[in-house]
Order: structure tokens, then C-alpha cells, then sequence
């Protein structure tokens, strides 16, 4: 159970007038709600506090015997016990005089904004005794930063009702002997003392919502206790003590609040944290409520509702000062704050100043225009709540679009505020407001806004600044009058116009160039204001009072308006009957009968699609504005009820099926609907025939940190797209290296050659229908070569896999191409490649070379229109029967280059594999002559009762060097390859690299230290251990372990200058995968093991806290930032996080990073300079193929024991405690199974010991196993 603190207040022995003055004055405790008080009676309640002088501090002379009490004793409360034997030093300049008192002992010192309860740190000695505070040991002055001239009370409107006040005694904090005299102020909210009658700001304020009991206790004395704290106070007689315990009472009851976590303020907290204080060392834990600015201690007191003081902003001003600090000025005090970086200076700033705003305003013209539903968002941007209008364009605005405003100037835009700017508010200008609407004007000024202009109230300043230009200077979205152009006439229809209702029709001439002064040849009314006044129209005549001088829209095409009547732009119009179905939240994937459709009226006019009940109607069933529409999808053929049917998206995730048995009809929609969203910029997708179009997020490879807009359009298998402020482009689906969906089916990556393009699922719906199309598109669409999946080289994907599978695993395969496969195997295998090409991947010891022999022949046999195409076939075969040699290749060349590009890449590359074949005849039996019996009647698609396919087969093999025009040098090297592979394979007796788990590796570990002698090349299985390889190199060594000694595996990286030891129990194979070029495998003696195991035994706490200096460099995509150098930060490391703070006392950390995900390495490298050479290197790499990041952290420590017990708690913590093996490397050694010595047929990478070969990372060579042999000359 915690202890309760208490404290004492007591009156003082002699009664005041004023203590009888307010005695009478004492009203009923007022109900929760604060009544608003008249000028008078606030006069008469807060009389005491707005005398202008101060006068002198009234202490009570204690006996000897008290003084004994020792402040130090008292260090952890706010009571000012220096206090009591000092004199008042008087300010006697005119503006000081209703500064913060300003107490002497002896010399002149600053008052105290600390309450009664508790003291803060004491900052420098130097600084007191500046100040003559030197020899104050108990209490924390703070310096007076400026007093200003003296002001009233009655400035501060918004102040709460005053209870109950007077003089009362209180003993500082845990109980002393003595008592300090206390004015004491009782409101509704807080029970506040001051150290005098005229001070504005308290010493203590205790929330009345915590207060859990009042009693009185002996003699004249009564308690206020909270949660965990009692304070006590003496009034001077018994009747005093009774009415403030009896005030007190009736205040608190049935408002105690049950939970200690909630504000001390009765008002929910806009922004709170801590700033320091100018001339203190301690920081102030401080809290912007509406109006208020309440500052505490720290974060617990605030928790329990006892306070320091609070500052009312209305008569609040902040200003700016330098990098972190700014002053809050009000009439009887600067405070200068200091916060904890620049950037939260700014976020206190801006809070400080809506405070002030708050303070200023009155919400009841906000709350009445916002009664109109779409004045609830901004005009300009749509951000909700918006607390600005202009008066004279009639919208509302939200802030950040109101800056934007003024910057146009006044004669433009008159912006006022909602809350500030009552006067302006005339019930006629609330009423036009009310009865336009931001929806309505809109329909005016944003009636031809493109989506891709549309602001957003994320929209940055530039974004406005050019959009706000467009709509109001400009005109540009505007929806232009149909007599626009004609002054007489526009001047004529005003005229007639203010005598009825039509507000937004005045509004559109006025805006379009009606002239609000014209003459109206009436001389009784000579101008449009005075008509509409006569006519009884006074939101007219407001509306018209507010333009007397606004400065029109001038378009930047047409300068000023002349006299020729101007065509406006042209607007998107159609309408007709379509069919509907009910509008859904999921994508439409079961067929829609014609019973589901509704026959509707449909309408396309001003950006607005609206459908109806029938032609007859005037009221839609429903609308769609142009720029709600994300997506427009155009189905096949009768996929529905109806022949002829398309999809709209919408922004707020609904789908729209419409439907008509008319193909011209359907065509018509879709092209008036696609033209109405689809801005100029993208204008060129509106020609195309597609499939799907609309608006996506997208990010390409240069720039990952922001996403663009992008407008899209899906033909066949090609994506067309104009990215923001970029040329038109293409995207080749069916030749991507790569198509997937990451991210939890929130980004779909697009990977072509040197490019990558990520586009964003902004919304689930459209989204997920991108994603399938582009699936569908990129997928082989047909039997036709040109129809399959690509290759940069358009080669169809299942020719280049399947070539170059039989060129790494079936060159030395007796038979090739003769043996038939397994039929089953072989028919699945198309029906894969058939699905998707590109996601296969064959793999030795899975899928066998004679069955993907066979699916490479099947492919071209049943290839539509034939690899030579079907009226070129005769011709090739023909040309076979050519006697002369010179004119035969001459006529294959001819034909050749006759054929389609796909055609001819893929003949090209099946011919170049041929000829390698037989160039290793003796090995698979295969020679020119059985290559082109197999192949003769597989490409002509013939029966092979004749030879003559197969003669023209052997002419393109035989000749292939100068059909093709291949270089001679070119081919010499691809055949030394394929010999080195086959050496490679014969030496090894092995399969080459399985990617399967348990596939085993030839790898080159180091014993002791990196040369060539300590090389060792080992096979390491997948599920190998730190501790079997590490038993397996010493094996191999005939090293025996001794007792106390830790051999360990150990990852060195030499680019780094870093290394780690491997856990025991860590898979060797995994960090092989992840290795770079320049990290290598090590075993060598662990030298700090048994005294980290030591330290460890010892530790109660597995977690760790501590300085140490801190530095980080991140690198994203290969892109090195570093930032920075070494700084002094708090860690704590637990068993799920490690956590840094800026200081030792900070609450909040700065960064927070997951243990489990983290690789701890010793060593630094040496160009970051770092200030010690004890330190460790943290890494954390994500696990995202889409954007992959690596990030590193250097930690310096002043020791290496320091450095030592930090790794050794980070790896305690990573694997629970068990850092070594218990019974030690010497089981691991009897109980792991012996090498085997022979290789025999498991799958093996030859990593050699060379530093070259080295260099060939795992991953690398799985995805390319000729990547070894690329530099064989």
C-alpha cells in the first residue's frame, strides 16, 4: 500500500476585512455546467484579484523551536519553505506592478511558479548565486522573464465562477511545524492557492474531480484528500472551517473519479508532454486543454489531478524564438518555454495558438453554418470541420485553404473566421450561407474540376495554392453562365435576378461578369443592391453588398472578356435507358441474369451520372459525380443477362452494373462515361479499345518515397499508362520477368527489364479487379507464338526454360529427344506452363529431362499456325530441294527475315540449342542427322512419311552460323561453357543446385584465419549446425577440443569490419544464402565465452540498461544514406525489445526495435570514426521482396566488458538463456552422424576457396547456374 502524503494549511490568527467581505459573498455551489457571468458580478467576485498593487508579503512569525525544520527534508514537494523568515522586496516600477511577486533574502530573487506540493531540480549554483538564491536549499525559483503592464481580471472572459475565497494557513509539505499563509480560491473545477491575494497564478491546484473526502480534523483544521494525498488546512475560527468544509463538500460530492489515469483537468487534453522552463533544470509536464495551459510537476501528478498552476490563453500571445525555444506572453508574465527538438517546438507552437483561438472564439456562428451538411467540410479540399469562410465567394473553408485565400488578396477573397469574427456574421450573411451550401456553389465553381486536380486534405500548400489560382482567380472549373460574353445581357438577367430568391443564380452572373454597379436605368433603384432591397430580397442584397468590389475571374486563355459570345468548354452529355442492378460492395463474379437488372433513365450531364426510375422522373434514384469514379471495367460479350454490360467503381468501394442488349448504345456510354473522368493530360487513353480503365497509386523504382497518380487502360496484354507529369507509356504484360501481389494483396509488382513498378491498392474493390485483369492479360493468351508468355528476347517463356533446363541437365543424356517421357508428367507439365510460364521452375530430381524434351516438342507440334507460319511452311520445305548451296542459304535468309518477330527470335534460339546438341553428339548419340529426323516433322507439323522436313531442319543446323549471321566468336564461347558445366557435373558425379530444403552445398570454410592453407571445402547439408560444422573442420584437422575451450563458427564480413559468433544451434545453410561477396565462414576459438557464461550465471535480470553512444546508417534498395555521428543515448534491452531514449530521464523512447528480428555484430568499421573500439554493430534487413531494406545501428561503449555484456545479454535474450551447449562441443560431436566422403547424387553448389569463385553468392547462382562460368575465355 502506498503512503499517504500530508499536508497542512492553516488561516491566519488575525481575521481580515477581506476574509469577511468574501465570507458574505460565498454563493450555492454552482452546477457542473459553468454559467456565463455578467460584467458586474464578475466585477464583484474577482474584485480581490484585480487591484493593481502588490503589497507587501504578510508571514507569520514562528517560534524558535519551529525553525528547527529542515527544507532538505522536503525536497520532493512543491512547498516553498524558504519562505518564512523573508522580507518582501516591492517592484515599484509601474509595469512590474502585476508581475509574479518578487521576494528577497536578503538580495532581490524571482518568484516561484511552483505550487505548495512539491519542488523541482535545482538548476546550476552559479545561477543562484547570480541571483543571491545560493543559500536556498528547499525550493526552485523560477526567473521573472518580463513583467508587463498591468491588466484586469475582467480580461479573462472565459474564467470559471469563484466559489469560495480567503486567507487560510497551510503547513508545507510531510507535516511540518510551521504554517505559510495561503490566499485560497474555490471553483468548480479546482481548489487553487496562491501565495498572496494578487497573484494571477497559483502555487497549487488540486482538480476538485479527485478530491475524495473533506473533513474537519482538531482544532480548526480540516482535510481535502485525494487517491494518494491528503492535504490539511487551518482556517482562523471554527465557523470559517465549517463553511469551507461545508463549500467544499457540496462542490466535490457524487464527481470522484474512479480510475487515476484520466486528466487532472476537466477538460479532455489537446496536446501534453514535457518542456522545460526557462531558469529551471527540471522540466514541467505540460497540458493544452481547450482554452487552458495547465503545468504539472510531472506525468503522475498530472495522473491525480495536482497541479502547479494554469494559464488562460485568451490573454495569451505565442512568438517564435530561436531553434527550440518560443515565448508564451500574457499581461502578467512571460513564459519561456523550451522544448525537446524543433520539430515538436512547431507541433507546441501551433497547439498553443488554436488555444488561443479557442480562448478567442465563439462557436455559435460555426455550429449554425455547419448545420448545413456540406458546409461540415471544406469547399476547396473537403477536410472536415472547417472553421473559415470567404464572405464574398460564399464558402467554407478549412485553415490550411483559407492561408491559400488570403494570398489571392481581398479584393478576390474576403476570408473571416467561423468563431473569431462575430461582427461580420449578420443572420443574413449565416441565412445565404445556410441556403447555398459548399454543394451547391460547388456545383458553380468546381463543376468541371478533372480528378487528377481534385485537392485532398492531405493536398500540400502548393497543391492549393495552384488549385485555389485555378478555381477563383481563373475561373477555371467554373460552370460558365450561357450568357457569358454578352455584358448587356448578363448586366440585364442580374437585374431581374435580385427581385426573386435565386441566390446561386446571382452568384453564377456575378461570377461569369455580371456588374454588381451597373445602372438599371430605374431611378429609383438605380443599382442591383437597392432593387434587391426593395424587392424584400436581403440575402440578395447581402450576397451583392460583399462583391461591390471583387475583382473577377480572368481566364488566362481569354484575358479580358470581349463582347463575342464565348463557347464555354465542352461538357460530357448523354442519356438513354440502361439496365442496373443493385449497387454492391464485392466484385461481381457469378453471372447476373436479365430477372436482376432494373430498366433505368440514365443521364451523364456536368459531371454527374444520375439514373432514374423512368424518363418521367425529376428526382434520381441516385448519383455518381464524375470525380467519385475510379474505374471503369467493359465486360465480354454476354458474360451477364444482358449482351452488353460494363462496371463502374466508385471512391467510397460501391460497383455499378449497367447493362443493354445495344452494342452501339453500350459503346456510346462507355465512351461518354470514360471521357467524363479521364483528364486531358491522359486524354490519348480514350482512343484506345480497352478493356479496363481508371485511376491508380503507383511508385516506380526511382522514386519509392512517394506515390504518383497514375491513369491506366488495359488492352489485351498490353497496360497503358500517363503517370503524373510523364509521357504515355507501355507495358509489355506478357513480357515481365516478374508479376506478383505483396504486401497482403496491397501492392502488385510489376518487374520489367530495368524497371520495377509497384501499383498501390488504395482501394480493396477496383483494386482486386486490377489485380486479376492484369493477371488474366499477362498470362498466355492463346495457341499462337505471339500469344504466350515473352521474354525480353521474345522468346516464349516455355521454350527458353525448356531449353535451358536440357542445357544444364540433358546435354550428356543418351538419346535426348528420342526417348519419350512418362505421358502423364509430360501432359501436366504443358497444362502448368499452359497456366502460368513464368512462375515454373524446373527442378532436377522433380521433373526429368526426357519429360521436358517431350513437352518442347509437344509445344511446337501443336502450335498454331506452325513455327514458320502456315503460308510460308510449303516455301521452306521447297526451298530444302535446292541444289546449289549459296542460293539455298540465300532463300532460307530471305524467308527467315519474312518471318514475325516472335517467329523468328524463337526459331533462332531452338536452332542455336540444336547445334550445340550435336556439337556433344558422342555424349547423347544425337547427332545432325537424328536432331533432324526428330525436329523435321515436329516444326512443319507433318506426318514424317518423307524426309523432306527433316532435310530442312539439317540445312538450318548445318548452316546455322550463316542462315542466322552468328559470330563465330560468339558461338566458340557459349560451347566453352556448356564444356565446363559438363566437367563440372562429371568431377562432382552431382546434380546441379536444388532449391529444395535439405539440398546440400560445397562451401569453403577458414580455420583460425582466412588463407589458403586453412581452406576447407565442406558439404553442408540444410539442416547443418554452428556446432556440427564447427565439429566437422576440427574432425577434418584432427584438432581435439579441450576442456573450457569454445571452438565457434563465426560470420566475418570483411567490407564491414565486423564479425558474430554463430549461435550453436544456428542452420549454417541460411546464412550461406545471405552471404555477400566479401563474408566468409570462420572457425576459431571464442575467447570471451566462459566469462560471458559468467556474467550470465550472475545476472538475476536477463535485461540489460545502460549509456552508450549511438550512430545510424540506413541503406534502402543499395542506396547508402548514413546520418550523422555518435551520440550519447539510454538503452534498455528486454526480453522482447531493445528501446532507446534520448536521456536517462526521457519517458518516451526515440526509437523501439524488436529483439527477435535483429543481428548483433562486434566490430565497427573505421571511416565512421567511432569515438571508442569497443563496439557492436546492429543489422536489421526486412523481409519484403518488394522493397527490400537493410538497416544497420553502431553502438559504442566506453569498455570492452561494457561491449561484452551487452552482446552476451542481447544473445541470452535471442535464444532464452542458452548460449552454449550444456554438456559442451564434445556432444555434439559424439552424437552428430560422420561425413559422408563420397558425393554421390545430392544436389551440390561448388563454392571454391578462391577468392573469384567466392564471389558467386548461393542466391546468385540459383537463379543463374551459368553466373560461374561467365568468365571462361
Amino acid at each position: 500500500m502506498s503512503v499517504k502524503k500530508t499536508e497542512a494549511v492553516s488561516s491566519s490568527p488575525t481575521k481580515s476585512a477581506t476574509d469577511e467581505m468574501q465570507k458574505e459573498q460565498t454563493p450555492q455551489v454552482p452546477p457542473r455546467i459553468r454559467i456565463p457571468q455578467t460584467q458586474d458580478n464578475t466585477k464583484q467576485l474577482t474584485q480581490p484579484d484585480t487591484q493593481p498593487a502588490l503589497p507587501a508579503r504578510r508571514l507569520s512569525r514562528l517560534p524558535h523551536e519551529f525553525m528547527k525544520t529542515s527544507p532538505d527534508d522536503n525536497s520532493d514537494e512543491y512547498e516553498d519553505l524558504d519562505l518564512i523568515n523573508s522580507t518582501v522586496y516591492r517592484v515599484n516600477t509601474p509595469d512590474r506592478e502585476m508581475s509574479l511577486q518578487v521576494p528577497v533574502q536578503p538580495k532581490r530573487r524571482f518568484n516561484s511558479l511552483c505550487s505548495d506540493d512539491g519542488l523541482l531540480d535545482e538548476d546550476d549554483g552559479t545561477l543562484w548565486q547570480d541571483r543571491g538564491l545560493s543559500n536556498l536549499q528547499g525550493s526552485v525559483y523560477l526567473p521573472d522573464t518580463g513583467g508587463l503592464a498591468s491588466a484586469t481580471k475582467e480580461d479573462s472572459s472565459q474564467l470559471a465562477a469563484v466559489i469560495k475565497m480567503g486567507w487560510l494557513d497551510k503547513n508545507p509539505p510531510q507535516g511540518a511545524l510551521y504554517y505559510q499563509r495561503r490566499w485560497v480560491k474555490l471553483d468548480v473545477d479546482y481548489l487553487r492557492y496562491f501565495e498572496n491575494d494578487k497573484d494571477i497564478y497559483s502555487k497549487g491546484i488540486i482538480s476538485t474531480a479527485f478530491i475524495t473526502n473533506v473533513t474537519g480534523v482538531g482544532e480548526l483544521k480540516f482535510e481535502v484528500a485525494t487517491n494518494n494525498r491528503t492535504f490539511i488546512f487551518r482556517a482562523e475560527s471554527e465557523a470559517e472551517r465549517n463553511n469551507w468544509v461545508t463549500v467544499l463538500q457540496d462542490c466535490t460530492r457524487g464527481r470522484h473519479r474512479h480510475s487515476t489515469v484520466g486528466p487532472g483537468s476537466p477538460v479532455t487534453p489537446d496536446y501534453q508532454g514535457y518542456l522545460e522552463l526557462k531558469g529551471l533544470r527540471s522540466k514541467l509536464y505540460t497540458v493544452v486543454a481547450s482554452d487552458k495551459v495547465f503545468l504539472y510537476k510531472n506525468i503522475d501528478d498530472y495522473r491525480i489531478g495536482v497541479g502547479i498552476t494554469s494559464i488562460e490563453m485568451n490573454v495569451g500571445n505565442v512568438k517564435d524564438s530561436d531553434r527550440r525555444n518560443f515565448d508564451l506572453t500574457t499581461p502578467y508574465r512571460i513564459f519561456s518555454f523550451i522544448a525537446e527538438s524543433e520539430q515538436l517546438r512547431e507541433q507546441w507552437v501551433d497547439v498553443m495558438r488554436n488555444a488561443i483561438g479557442e480562448a478567442l472564439s465563439n462557436s455559435e456562428v460555426a455550429d449554425r453554418i455547419w448545420a448545413e451538411p456540406s458546409n461540415s467540410f471544406c469547399a476547396d479540399c473537403g477536410a472536415p470541420k472547417p472553421e473559415w469562410a470567404s464572405i464574398n465567394l460564399c464558402v467554407v473553408l478549412c485553415k490550411r485553404c483559407a492561408g491559400e485565400h488570403r494570398g489571392l488578396g481581398p479584393s478576390i477573397s474576403k476570408v473571416r473566421s467561423l468563431k473569431m469574427d462575430r461582427k461580420v456574421w449578420t443572420e443574413e450573411l449565416i441565412q445565404v450561407f445556410l441556403l447555398l451550401g459548399n454543394e451547391r456553389v460547388n456545383s458553380f465553381w468546381a463543376a468541371n474540376v478533372p480528378p487528377s486536380e481534385a485537392l485532398t486534405p492531405s493536398s500540400c500548400s502548393d497543391e492549393r495554392r495552384r488549385f485555389i489560382t485555378n478555381k477563383y482567380r481563373q475561373g477555371k472549373y467554373r460552370k460558365y453562365h450561357p450568357l457569358y460574353g454578352n455584358q448587356k445581357e448578363l448586366n440585364n438577367a442580374l437585374c431581374i435576378n435580385v427581385q426573386c430568391s435565386d441566390v446561386l443564380e446571382t452568384l453564377s452572373l456575378i461570377f461569369c461578369g455580371a456588374d454588381v454597379n451597373c445602372i438599371t436605368d430605374m431611378a429609383s433603384w438605380p443599382s442591383p443592391l437597392s432593387l434587391a432591397s426593395a424587392h424584400s430580397q436581403p440575402l440578395q442584397a447581402e450576397l451583392i453588398s460583399h462583391n461591390l468590389n471583387t475583382e473577377l475571374p480572368q481566364s488566362e486563355v481569354g484575358g479580358a472578356m470581349q463582347a463575342i459570345h464565348y463557347s464555354a468548354p465542352t461538357c460530357v452529355s448523354h442519356n438513354g435507358f440502361l439496365f442496373k442492378t443493385a449497387s454492391m460492395a464485392r466484385a461481381v463474379n457469378e453471372r447476373k441474369a436479365r430477372e436482376e437488372f432494373s430498366r433505368r433513365w440514365c443521364t451523364l450531364n456536368d459531371g454527374t451520372f444520375s439514373y432514374y426510375e423512368s424518363d418521367k422522373n425529376s428526382n434520381p434514384n441516385g448519383t455518381l459525380k464524375a470525380s467519385e469514379i475510379v474505374c471503369l471495367t467493359v465486360d465480354v460479350t454476354e458474360k451477364h443477362g444482358y449482351d452488353n454490360t460494363f462496371e463502374l467503381y466508385s471512391e467510397s468501394e460501391r460497383l455499378y452494373l449497367f447493362g443493354t442488349d445495344d452494342p452501339d448504345s453500350h459503346k456510346e456510354w462507355v465512351k461518354s462515361i470514360a471521357k467524363s473522368f479521364i483528364p486531358a493530360s491522359a486524354e490519348p487513353l480514350l482512343r484506345l479499345s480497352f478493356e479496363r480503365i481508371g485511376r491508380l497509386k503507383c511508385k516506380d523504382g526511382l522514386n519509392l518515397q512517394m506515390s504518383k497518380v497514375g491513369w491506366f487502360a488495359l488492352v489485351g496484354s498490353t497496360l497503358h499508362a500517363y503517370l503524373e507529369d510523364g509521357q504515355g507509356e507501355e507495358i509489355h504484360l506478357r513480357k515481365l520477368n516478374e508479376l506478383s501481389i505483396q504486401q497482403d494483396n496491397e501492392v502488385l509488382v510489376l518487374v520489367e527489364r530495368g524497371r520495377t513498378l509497384y501499383i498501390e491498392g488504395e482501394r480493396k474493390l477496383d483494386f482486386a479487379g486490377w489485380c486479376a485483369a492484369i493477371q488474366t492479360a499477362a498470362g498466355s493468351g492463346g495457341d499462337t507464338l505471339s500469344q504466350q508468355q515473352l521474354t525480353e528476347t521474345d522468346i516464349p517463356v516455355i521454350v527458353h526454360i525448356c531449353i535451358g533446363y536440357i542445357t544444364q541437365c540433358g546435354l550428356t543424356s543418351e538419346g535426348i529427344y528420342r526417348k519419350s517421357g512418362v505421358n502423364s508428367r509430360v501432359a501436366a507439365l504443358c497444362e502448368r506452363f499452359r497456366r502460368d510460364a513464368r512462375s515454373l521452375r524446373l527442378r532436377e530430381g522433380e521433373h526429368q529431362v526426357d519429360d521436358v524434351s517431350n513437352v518442347l516438342k509437344r509445344f511446337f507440334r501443336e502450335l498454331e499456325e506452325g513455327l514458320f507460319t502456315s503460308e510460308d511452311s510449303s516455301t521452306w520445305l521447297s526451298t530444302a530441294a535446292i541444289q546449289d548451296e549459296s542460293m539455298k542459304i540465300s532463300q532460307y535468309q530471305l524467308l527467315f527475315n519474312r518471318l514475325p518477330l516472335v517467329n523468328k527470335a524463337t526459331l533462332q534460339a531452338l536452332i542455336n540449342h540444336l547445334y550445340c546438341v550435336q556439337r556433344f553428339s558422342e555424349l547423347n548419340q544425337m547427332n545432325l542427322h537424328n536432331l533432324a529426323i526428330v525436329f523435321g516433322p515436329t516444326l512443319f507439323q507433318t506426318d514424317g512419311k518423307d524426309f523432306t522436313a527433316g532435310r530442312a531442319i539439317e540445312d538450318l543446323i548445318q548452316h546455322y552460323t550463316l542462315i542466322f549471321e552468328v559470330e563465330e566468336q560468339q558461338l566458340k564461347k557459349q560451347l566453352e561453357e556448356i564444356t565446363v558445366i559438363i566437367q563440372v557435373r562429371e568431377k562432382l558425379n552431382t546434380k546441379f543446385p536444388s532449391t529444395e530444403p535439405g539440398g546440400h552445398f560445397i562451401c569453403t570454410v577458414y580455420l583460425e584465419e582466412k588463407k589458403n592453407t586453412a581452406e576447407q571445402h565442406v558439404k553442408i547439408p540444410g539442416a547443418m549446425t554452428a556446432a556440427e560444422l564447427t565439429c566437422e573442420v576440427l574432425d577434418r584437422r584432427n584438432i581435439p577440443v579441450q576442456d573450457k575451450e569454445y571452438w565457434s563458427c563465426w560470420e566475418v564480413s570483411n567490407k564491414e569490419e565486423m564479425e558474430r559468433p554463430l549461435h550453436y544451434q544456428e542452420r549454417v545453410l541460411p546464412i550461406l544464402h545471405s552471404f555477400g561477396t566479401d563474408s566468409h565462414l570462420l572457425i576459431k576459438k571464442h575467447l570471451e565465452m566462459e566469462t560471458m557464461i559468467v556474467y550470465l550465471t550472475s545476472k538475476v535480470d536477463p535485461s540489460k540498461h545502460g549509456m552508450m553512444k549511438f550512430r545510424e546508417e540506413r541503406s534502402i534498395l543499395g542506396l547508402g544514406l548514413t546520418s550523422g555521428s555518435f551520440h550519447d543515448r539510454y538503452f534498455i534491452l528486454n526480453s522482447s525489445s531493445l528501446r532507446m531514449y534520448k536521456e536517462v530521464r526521457s519517458n518516451r523512447p526515440e526509437r523501439d526495435w524488436p529483439v527477435i528480428t535483429l543481428k548483433v555484430y562486434l566490430g565497427i568499421k573505421k571511416k565512421l570514426r567511432p569515438p571508442t573500439c569497443w563496439g557492436l554493430t546492429v543489422v536489421y534487413e526486412s523481409k519484403k521482396q518488394e522493397r527490400p531494406e537493410k538497416q544497420q545501428w553502431y553502438l559504442c561503449c566506453d569498455t570492452q566488458s561494457e561491449m561484452r555484456e551487452w552482446f552476451a545479454t542481447f544473445l541470452s535474450i535471442q535464444y532464452d538463456g542458452d548460449v552454449w551447449p550444456q554438456d559442451g562441443l564434445q556432444q555434439t560431436r559424439v552424437s552428430r552422424v560422420l561425413p559422408d566422403t563420397r558425393h554421390g547424387n545430392v544436389s551440390l553448389i561448388p563454392l571454391r576457396g578462391s577468392e573469384n569463385e567466392m564471389r558467386n553468392s548461393v542466391a546468385a547462382f540459383s537463379q543463374d547456374p551459368l553466373a560461374l562460368f561467365r568468365d571462361v575465355r
